[in-house]
């Protein structure tokens, strides 16, 4: 829902019926994750993604359908229906979409929903997309960190009690999906679906060194949709003027930058770190504590330099303390063999291989290689619908 909230809050707010389309199961090759969302608008206008174009024409359908009824509709699109080359899912894979009204009255909870996701604050919601008793579906829960109260409800106190726990649990660490329990909330029960929905702040890039490598990459963090941060100790290079597109600029050592976020709770297993000062007196310090015994659970840990560098900077963190172990955290030289020479080209290879780490590509050429091509980090079956 993140892409399209805009357009959705706008005719919210103007008090429209208008219909919200969410993937909330993928199986196989499904070409969008969990969250990706499409609205039907006001004047037959479209905003939005669930499949890159294979089945958006038959959810446009549905959702007029939605509107004028105000039932939701739980809709598998695939292979494995006799309409997949009617809906054009020629992909291979399987995907839930799952259609609701949404007006003010339909989901009263969304402005505040967006209020917090616009402030970064964690917030998920989660809705039944399948229930024995249509009276259920489309009912939405909010789920705010612990000490806070949820808003809204499933339709019972046990059901809330059981979707709660396991929401704030998925809200932590940032994950989308769909929960099964029985129809009453039991839990290793089946027959009742709820799709969670996480809406955490964005994850963090960490950008080391205020060079002409560092913007670019700063500019790819943007686009991949982290919250990039540049950090170095020189005034005169680290300035908004030549970071436009960094959320921070920091001014300080960058070893006591990751010391005071460490410390802060600021810094995650989301997390990347882009080392590319290429000068010992910075990267020695600040990576004896990235890859140290205390250090934090990143995704991603590269550090910037020719082969030569790499060594050095090897022998250096060895005599620091720093175990085989450790060092095998490092990513380096960063980023993937492209042939990549400008800076452009270079924060290309650099999100090429954070991308890989983090879903668990091989970095061969598709043409070169077998089997599904849209990795998910795990393999389960569709449940029947």
């Amino acid at each position: 829902m993140r892409d399209v909230l805009d357009e959705l809050l706008a005719w919210w707010r103007a008090g429209e019926q208008v219909a919200l389309g969410t993937v909330v199961g993928t199986w196989s090759s499904a070409p969008r994750q969990p969250g990706a969302a499409m609205v039907v608008g006001v004047g037959g206008e479209a905003v939005g993604s669930v499949s890159g174009g294979c089945v958006e024409g038959a959810v446009y359908e549905l959702g007029e359908q939605v509107i004028g009824s105000g039932a939701p509709v739980l809709q598998r699109y695939g292979v494995s229906d006799d309409e997949a080359m009617g809906v054009g899912l020629t992909c291979g894979g399987i995907l839930d979409v799952f259609v609701e009204r949404v007006s003010p009255q339909d989901f009263p909870e969304l402005g505040e929903i967006a209020e917090d996701i616009d402030a970064g604050r964690p917030v998920a919601v989660a809705t039944v997309v399948a229930h024995p008793d249509a009276a259920y579906l489309g009912r939405h829960l909010v789920i705010r960190p612990e000490g806070e109260e949820p808003a809204g409800t499933l339709g019972s106190e046990r059901i809330d009690h059981s979707v709660v726990d396991d929401a704030r649990g998925m809200l932590a660490q940032g994950r989308t999906g769909t929960i099964e329990y029985g129809p009453e909330g039991e839990r290793r029960g089946e027959g009742m679906r709820v799709f969670v929905a996480s809406y955490a702040p964005k994850p963090r890039m960490l950008v080391f060194g205020a060079i002409d490598f560092a913007a670019a990459v700063a500019r790819v963090g943007s686009f991949l949709g982290y919250h990039v941060t540049v950090c170095d100790a020189r005034p005169v290079f680290a300035t908004r003027t030549r970071f436009p597109q960094a959320d921070e600029v920091v001014v300080t050592w960058p070893h006591r930058y990751v010391a005071e976020e460490l410390a802060a709770g600021r810094l995650d297993s989301r997390t990347v770190a882009c080392v590319l000062t290429h000068d010992p007196k910075f990267d020695v310090p600040l990576l004896e504590i990235l890859l140290g015994e205390d250090a934090p659970d990143l995704a991603y840990i590269g550090a910037m330099g020719s082969r030569r560098t790499h060594e050095d900077r090897l022998a250096r963190l060895r005599e620091a303390g720093l175990s085989e172990d450790h060092l095998a955290r490092l990513r380096s030289p960063i980023g993937l063999d492209l042939g990549a020479r400008t800076p452009e080209e270079t924060a290309v290879s650099i999100a090429a291989e954070i991308i890989q780490d983090r879903w668990g590509g091989g970095g061969e050429p598709l043409t070169t290689t077998r089997g599904p091509i849209h990795r998910h980090g795990w393999v389960e079956a569709a449940p029947s619908i």
